[in-house]
């Protein structure tokens, strides 16, 4: 994409990190609604539309810092050197092979992905769950205090 006219040096370095971190990392074209469509289903807040993208990929714009950690953290660098460049590229204690740190982050990248009424429905029926083990727990616990009493 070509950077707009009148930007800063920041911008457009940031751009390029951008670009070039989507290209070697994700394997994906700086593309705008690709990246809109990525950086969706990775991000829990609202979402950002193509004319957005389309602004941090020609350097017309740098993204909000909670924008700026879910987008760093899709693409797997770090919040710093992705907003100011520098050394520290990619982030520390990740498992490469499938660009998660635990099973718990696999989990929460795979729910990122849906869409949002999907993501409500999944946090409802978690939720039913965790109601239903406190539950069981609860009724095993009184049921062991109930049987200790009546001995």
């Amino acid at each position: 994409m070509t950077p707009h006219p009148n930007t800063s040096p920041e911008r457009l370095s940031f751009s390029k990190r951008l670009m070039d971190t989507m290209g070697s990392h994700r394997g994906l074209p700086a593309s705008p609604t690709i990246l809109a469509r990525e950086f969706n289903a990775h991000f829990s807040g609202k979402p950002i539309t193509v004319h957005a993208a389309r602004k941090w990929l020609v350097s017309e714009s740098i993204p909000t810092q909670d924008k700026l950690r879910s987008l760093a953290g899709w693409l797997g660098v770090s919040v710093e050197w992705l907003r100011f460049g520098g050394v520290a590229r990619v982030l520390p204690n990740r498992d490469a092979a499938n660009d998660v740190a635990s099973p718990q982050d696999s989990l929460v990248r795979l729910y990122l992905t849906l869409p949002a009424r999907e993501r409500e429905i999944a946090r409802d029926f978690v939720g039913m769950l965790v109601s239903k083990s406190r539950q069981r727990n609860e009724n095993r616990a009184t049921s062991g205090l109930v049987s200790i009493t009546h001995r």
